[in-house]
């Protein structure tokens, strides 16, 4: 066992953290009070080259590893959750599903743009009435010959209003066991009869888009549809579980970055004439803060790890999401408690780590979900 990271893996982490810290953290306050999504920033990134990390450079990535791209996950999330929920959106749930699934002609015409920064990435699963129960999908597509007409509504979707298209998942037919055949499918977000909200208004994680889509008649080529149209569901459950690591390292990400502001403050902080960090009580606190952030860390490189491999890794990417999520709204809770009425004011930064870390715990599948996901992975029925 080698915990180390490479040295492409060290020096993508130092790269993302530099860029975070000069281009992102700056602006989060601000873009998190005027719930101001980061274009501009979101340019520089695939300039970079940091929206194709996972993906081979003839799909315009630049071939690394998973482990490389939740490094990035996690030092963008440590700047801004906002800023890093779109990111892990755009390359866990926009792009990879298309690279995963997709045909040649998709990756070059789809993929590629979104690897190489000229757009962002959306996936539409969740509906007004299928969010935890994903099978329940509403949305329907019809065969129309050369075409495919879809008529549904998606809502709670991220990018949307910068991203050329999104992956939407609908059903085409009901199986002989009576359950819907569910098939995603690529819409450019410019075809006539599809339509997107303005952004909600949303608690925490302001930086980053979030609206709703409306399908009213949607025509698409049936190039457009997404790997086996009778394998959908499995496709997604799949992205899924790439997109529970990416949101497991931005839960990393937040809570190291609560962990940072409640170290420097307690250190800072004179109360009865010394330091509170010298109290029992902030020392127990910044002890089991610093804990969880090292063994939700290591759950997230494990399952990359996995991932990278080829081996089995859905049980390892709910510990990690699940675990991960979890401790970050503690850390981030914690971080506030040391600062005290400081912390519930918006100049430190504390109060936005902890509506930012709840999102976590709803987002990519609840708390609930995760744990029967893990249920059943250990063969419960």
């Amino acid at each position: 066992m080698d915990f180390t990271l490479s040295s492409e893996q060290l020096a993508i982490k130092e790269m993302v953290r530099s860029f975070a810290e000069k281009e992102i953290e700056p602006f989060a306050h601000e873009n998190d009070l005027e719930s101001k999504f980061p274009i501009e920033t979101f340019k520089k990134m695939g300039e970079l080259g940091l929206l194709g990390i996972p993906f081979p450079e003839e799909y315009g990535g630049i071939g690394a590893d998973t482990i490389s791209y939740c490094l990035a996950v996690e030092e963008i999330g440590r700047a801004c959750g906002g800023t890093g929920l779109s990111f892990a959106a755009t390359t866990s749930l926009g792009a990879s599903p298309i690279y995963y699934f997709g045909t040649e002609e998709q990756k070059q015409k789809f993929l590629k743009p979104m690897a190489s920064g000229q757009t962002l990435g959306a996936f539409g699963l969740t509906e007004p009435n299928a969010g935890s129960d994903a099978g329940g999908t509403q949305t329907k597509a019809t065969d129309n010959g050369d075409t495919i007409i879809l008529n549904g509504e998606k809502c709670w979707i991220t990018n949307a209003s910068y991203s050329n298209t999104v992956i939407c998942t609908a059903y085409n037919s009901i199986n002989e066991n009576g359950k819907k055949v569910v098939s995603a499918y690529i819409v450019p977000t410019n075809t006539p009869g599809l339509s997107i909200s303005e952004p909600y208004d949303k608690m925490g994680v302001r930086a980053s888009n979030t609206t709703q889509i409306v399908l009213n008649d949607v025509e698409i080529p049936k190039e457009n549809i997404l790997g086996d149209s009778t394998k959908g569901f499995g496709q997604f459950l799949y992205t899924l579980d790439g997109g529970r690591i990416s949101i497991a390292a931005l839960a990393v990400g937040i809570a190291q970055s609560a962990f940072e502001k409640a170290l420097a403050y307690a250190k800072e902080r004179k109360q009865f004439g010394k330091s509170i960090s010298n109290f029992q009580a902030i020392q127990f606190k910044l002890a089991d803060m610093a804990m969880g952030v090292e063994l939700a860390r290591n759950m997230v490189h494990k399952a990359a790890w996995l991932k990278d491999n080829n081996k089995p890794f859905s049980k390892e990417a709910a510990f990690a999401k699940l675990y991960a999520s979890e401790m970050a709204s503690k850390v981030a809770n914690e971080a506030l408690q040391i600062h005290g009425g400081y912390g519930y004011m918006k100049e430190y930064g504390i109060e936005r780590l902890v509506r930012d870390a709840k999102l976590l715990e709803i987002g990519e599948g609840t708390s609930e979900i995760q744990r029967m996901v893990i249920a059943r992975q250990l063969g419960c029925r």
